[in-house]
């Protein structure tokens, strides 16, 4: 172990792609240290998340078994597909604690977001990718409720992790 594997997450602001993309890679980092059982990852497309990278799969990887659960919610799973291989595979070898939910609204309407039940990101502004992070309980009952919101009221399965053809 490294000293950088101790650093806790931040909390407060960010601002830049960079920024945001080093979050996510952390955070990842941080649920297999410490053993999250749960992580909700938001967002209308997730083009910019850097799903697809090496560390983020090994994180996955170490993070993953069983007793865990990851949700996935997005507007469109295609860029998924397109641009973040590694994510594909692994979501279909752990298909069995995930759960995939497409939004049926507006992409600008759904959340960029983490949540956890320590830690959170909320993206604000995705497009120039302004957001906060923190470990603060309101801030983290409020972006379950917004995002469960979604999950159970506002979704539907999505993206299956294999498709079956006749």
């Amino acid at each position: 172990m490294t000293d950088t594997d101790t650093i806790p997450l931040p909390s407060g602001r960010f601002e830049g792609r960079e920024a945001f993309q080093q979050l996510v890679r952390d955070a990842l980092q941080c649920a297999a240290r410490e053993d999250w059982p749960e992580l909700v990852f938001s967002d209308a497309n997730f083009h910019d998340w850097p799903l697809g990278e090496r560390a983020v799969a090994d994180a996955l990887q170490q993070w993953s078994r069983t007793g865990r659960r990851f949700t996935l919610l997005a507007a469109d799973f295609s860029e998924i597909v397109r641009r973040h291989a590694r994510f594909v595979q692994w979501r279909v070898r752990w298909d069995h604690i995930i759960v995939c939910r497409r939004a049926a609204a507006d992409p600008l309407d759904l959340p960029s977001a983490i949540w956890s039940p320590g830690w959170v990101l909320q993206r604000h502004d995705p497009v120039r990718c302004v957001g906060v992070t923190g470990r603060e309980p309101d801030r983290r009952v409020l972006l379950r409720e917004a995002l469960n919101e979604w999950q159970e009221r506002k979704s539907s399965p999505g993206f299956p992790a294999t498709v079956l053809g006749l």
